[in-house]
């Protein structure tokens, strides 16, 4: 059964969400506050979080750093601001997608149904560039044996740069493959992930390279693969 959790003090909002949710056979349980939020996350099983950022006592961004000590739960934060600061603190913190408001209920359940579909569609077999390796079944990337704390869309980012090799990719298809859909919001979150993702990278963070006007590049000359 595919369950979602919504927290958000909005109970219109909630009921909103719930609606459109259920239509796509969802099973909804809400949360006006943080305290509601990760009792229930850690009671229940969920398939997916929306959680608002802008909440009365421990806002969105404070619930999702507690929720990671506990459980990768896919999250998409909804809120009414838009600064790259606050997308850039999500992400690191743990989310696995954006939303600002006001959004269309229809572009979040299509942004749901990519999130779930990044999460489940996974392939077997493992990478190595150099002292960067990247396990695809256990969602694992190492540099120098030492495990790397990547976000879950930030782990899904490298391994399609990854799998890509000596491949230019620009934004557009970079949000395609990787976030599933049609972005209909700035190519720059792009650009906010992969800052992110070559920090977490340390050393190896030349090996993604930018393409001026055009997107980025994986780039490693003997990469070998393994099954």
């Amino acid at each position: 059964m595919k369950r979602m959790l919504i927290v958000d003090d909005d109970p219109h909002l909630r009921a909103l969400v719930k609606t459109y949710a259920e239509l796509e056979d969802f099973s909804c349980v809400e949360a006006e506050n943080s305290q509601q939020a990760l009792e229930s996350a850690a009671n229940t099983e969920f398939s997916i979080m929306i959680l608002d950022v802008m909440m009365p006592g421990k806002d969105g961004f404070e619930t999702l750093a507690e929720l990671r000590k506990f459980t990768q739960v896919p999250v998409i934060m909804l809120t009414a601001r838009k600064e790259e600061y606050d997308k850039l603190l999500g992400f690191n913190l743990g989310a696995d997608d954006y939303l600002a408001k006001p959004f269309s209920p229809k572009e979040l359940m299509a942004r749901v149904k990519a999130v779930l579909k990044r999460g489940s569609s996974l392939s077997e077999g493992r990478l190595k560039f150099g002292s960067l390796e990247i396990l695809a079944p256990s969602r694992e990337a190492l540099v120098d044996g030492r495990p790397l704390s990547l976000t879950p869309l930030e782990f899904d980012l490298l391994l399609f740069l990854a799998r890509n090799n000596r491949i230019v990719m620009d934004r557009d298809t970079i949000l395609r493959k990787v976030w599933g859909y049609n972005y209909l919001g700035d190519t720059r979150t792009v650009d906010t992930h992969i800052k992110s993702l070559r920090e977490r990278l340390g050393p190896m963070r030349k090996l993604i390279t930018t393409v001026w006007g055009v997107g980025y590049k994986f780039h490693y000359e003997n990469d070998e693969t393994a099954p």
